[in-house]
């Protein structure tokens, strides 16, 4: 029968290897795993008091090994013993007497116990050791089970959205702190998946225009070690131990079945309300750390050598900074990483994937990035794959790991020229800058207006590939932004080593929030609209950080990996402010999808230098003339006005006024032909939007511009 899932025959050549994982059949279950260097392999299964047997696997000719075992059914808790060499110095590192999960578990079940025993090497009681003598204690009694499951579910009515591109506003979030505290969702269901899809979410989610939420990491993942000693926990979930199975701890549900089916009915719901799926992704490391100090809980001992980047001496290459870089040159990981990607579009339904460091995805044999590596080709032609939402985080922390603008299509990517521009430009410290020219003029800034098409330019790319960001998960929160020029990262147990150092924020005078003058934090909230407008109107795709539109503080965190807690959690008890923020990220949003032309598909046409008349985008300064080359690259400049020609797009004119200065302005407005006057829509002056005067300012009339602000007009005929 055909499926993700079919009824297999349990009798097989012993040539051909069967899908790997755990398959029902019609009188048992067939299970399959690669360790391809191993000389023996036990299928473990546990019955309800927890008592082991173990079923001996046949080989296959590809290192794959499988066993039929019949009686067996959906619910039974299982995981593997791999037997074989012991030699670091190659990379081998087999030890029978740890359990191992199933790569390809459809669901985990319990909890990681740090303790000696699921090392697999000989550790001390700090579980530090030299990783070259094996351990020969049993682990099982202190890591998680895999669990047999069926794909059963009603999907019926169930059509994904294929929101396009031009049309798409991401929202960026986590599953536990969206509704942790969130009024109107049960408590049962706070922090949950079914939370994520309860209708009063689903309503704010839509009230500020959000066409595909992207969550982060959801494949199951444990802490680390550090964390575990401190009394904390991996928040964010960049640690994966399974890349089928949804993290249990989200889900209200309490028994294997139900946390897929949760995670499936919140994919269902969301659907029904217009909105995507997308999952943060981490293909590039596993959470196994070290070859020479991490546990052995997986794909270490499958075969280390095989499925992680390994030197001549069977130590790690690490460009990811975790340890233990998965090696997709090989084609094991790499059919790994495709059938779970396709797994979760087939099987879960879910829309696109944001890979985290894809870079190291992409890196060939020779330890070099290659836009044409087989991965990348794979995702780029794979039929279910190929069509949908690729986005790629493009960059690790290898050799030149730096390459924004290099992934091939269909990929978009995070834009981070675009968060430094718009921080740089709104956000100077012109207290410490005598000379006030912060930034490099207004050339950077008009470029990511445009779509950055210095980065997206080429390849058959456009202004589609740039996800713009002005905040991301990591980092300061929008409102902190305004309010700190330092990290505070005490929390973190890490003495404030750990987060960026350069955030390019600015506290506008106050550190923190404490007595903070009342001119002061109206400037920080006029700050925060002016990055939200950018982010909002600029050509690309707009990604808004989760709980940016309420103001959300993480008291100067800019690396909450690990505070599941209040400092991470959305506080939905707003104040004033935060409503009118909420409203104005809400009319910004509308403004967005009511005008086309802020929706390019493709690049503006024309040459915006000296005023080419057939450019869709018309540049001009402070006075309304058309800016000069000299004036483009002025540090000193800090007012930029730019008009959004939307005639051939069947739009109206937009004309945007950045006015960057410290100091009040009084700005002429630019000419245009067939503009009588520009009517005011929006000013970043007023806290709310409904507080914008209807104005209408004749074209080459004057406007008084705040300091440090935004403000957009449309054309009257």
């Amino acid at each position: 029968m055909s499926g993700p899932n079919p009824v297999l025959d349990p009798v097989r050549s012993p040539n051909i290897a069967p899908p790997p994982g755990a398959t029902v059949t019609a009188t048992g279950v067939e299970f399959a795993v690669y360790a391809g260097h191993a000389d023996a392999v036990h299928l473990c299964l546990f019955d309800e008091a927890g008592t082991e047997r173990a079923v001996p696997m046949a080989r296959h000719s590809d290192g794959t090994w499988s066993t039929h075992v019949e009686g067996v059914r959906a619910g039974q808790r299982y995981g593997y013993r791999a037997d074989g060499p012991w030699s670091p110095g190659e990379g081998l590192r087999h030890n029978p007497a740890k359990l191992l999960v199933d790569p390809y578990a459809r669901a985990i079940e319990g909890d990681l116990s740090w303790t000696p025993e699921i090392f697999g090497h000989v550790v001390d009681e700090s579980l530090l050791g030299d990783g070259t003598t094996r351990d020969d204690r049993d682990s099982a009694a202190s890591v998680p089970r895999s669990v047999v499951l069926t794909d059963g579910f009603d999907w019926a009515g169930d059509r994904p959205p294929h929101v396009p591109w031009q049309d798409t506003v991401v929202y960026e979030t986590h599953v536990v702190g969206l509704t942790r505290r969130l009024d109107g969702v049960p408590e049962h269901l706070r922090g949950t998946y079914a939370g994520v899809a309860h209708p009063v979410t689903i309503e704010h989610l839509r009230r500020i225009g959000v066409t595909s939420v992207e969550l982060l990491p959801v494949h199951s993942f444990v802490s680390e070690l550090h964390l575990a000693e401190s009394g904390l926990t991996n928040y964010w979930g960049y640690n994966t131990l399974g890349y089928f199975a949804p993290h249990a701890a989200y889900a209200s549900a309490d028994d294997p079945q139900g946390v897929l089916d949760e995670f499936k009915g919140m994919v269902k719901l969301l659907h029904a309300a217009g909105i995507e799926v997308l999952l943060d992704v981490v293909y590039n490391h596993t959470c196994e750390d070290g070859s020479y100090s991490g546990p052995t809980l997986s794909l270490r001992g499958l075969d280390n050598r095989v499925y992680y980047r390994l030197d001549d001496e069977g130590r790690d290459q690490d460009v990811t900074g975790c340890g233990n870089t998965v090696d997709l040159t090989h084609p094991v990981p790499m059919r790994l990483v495709l059938d779970s990607l396709r797994y979760w579009v087939q099987e879960m339904h879910v829309d696109g994937f944001r890979f985290d460091l894809a870079v190291a995805l992409g890196r060939g044999k020779d330890g070099e990035f290659h836009p044409d590596h087989p991965f990348l080709m794979a995702l780029r032609t794979d039929p279910v794959l190929a069509g949908v939402k690729l986005i790629a985080e493009p960059w690790d922390v290898g050799h030149d790991g730096w390459r924004t603008g290099q992934l091939p299509p269909p990929f978009s990517e995070w834009n981070d020229r675009f968060r430094d521009t718009a921080r740089t430009f709104w956000l100077p410290d012109l207290a410490l800058d005598e000379a006030g020219r912060a930034g490099s003029g207004v050339h950077d800034l008009a470029t990511r207006l445009a779509g950055s098409g210095d980065l997206f330019g080429r390849g058959h790319r456009s202004p589609l590939a740039s996800i713009n960001v002005v905040t991301a998960h990591d980092g300061f929160s929008l409102a902190d932004l305004t309010a700190y020029d330092r990290k505070h990262n005490e929390a973190n147990g890490e003495g404030n080593r750990d987060g960026s150092d350069n955030n390019r924020s600015w506290n506008h005078g106050v550190e923190g929030y404490d007595d903070v003058p009342a001119e002061v934090a109206a400037v920080r909230r006029r700050s925060m609209r002016n990055l939200l407008a950018t982010l909002l109107v600029s050509s690309g795709v707009p990604m808004l950080r989760g709980g940016d539109e309420i103001g959300l503080s993480q008291d100067g965190n800019n690396n909450a990996y690990c505070q599941d807690n209040e400092i991470a959690w959305y506080d939905w008890n707003l104040e004033d402010w935060q409503g009118d923020l909420l409203e104005t990220t809400a009319f910004l949003s509308r403004l967005r999808g009511e005008h086309v032309v802020l929706r390019q598909r493709q690049f503006f046409p024309g040459d915006p230098i000296d005023g080419d008349e057939l450019a869709a985008l018309h540049w001009h300064g402070p006075d309304g003339g058309v800016l000069t080359p000299e004036q483009w690259q002025d540090g000193s400049t800090r007012t930029l006005a730019v008009v959004f020609d939307g005639a051939d797009v069947g739009d109206s004119r937009l004309l945007m006024v950045l006015h960057g200065a410290a100091e009040d302005a009084r700005l002429t407005l630019p000419r245009q032909a067939d503009v009588a006057g520009w009517n005011l829509l929006w000013d970043s002056r007023f806290e709310r939007p409904e507080q914008v005067p209807q104005e209408t300012v004749p074209t080459g009339g004057t406007y008084d511009a705040r300091a440090a602000s935004f403000a957009i007009f449309e054309g009257r005929p």
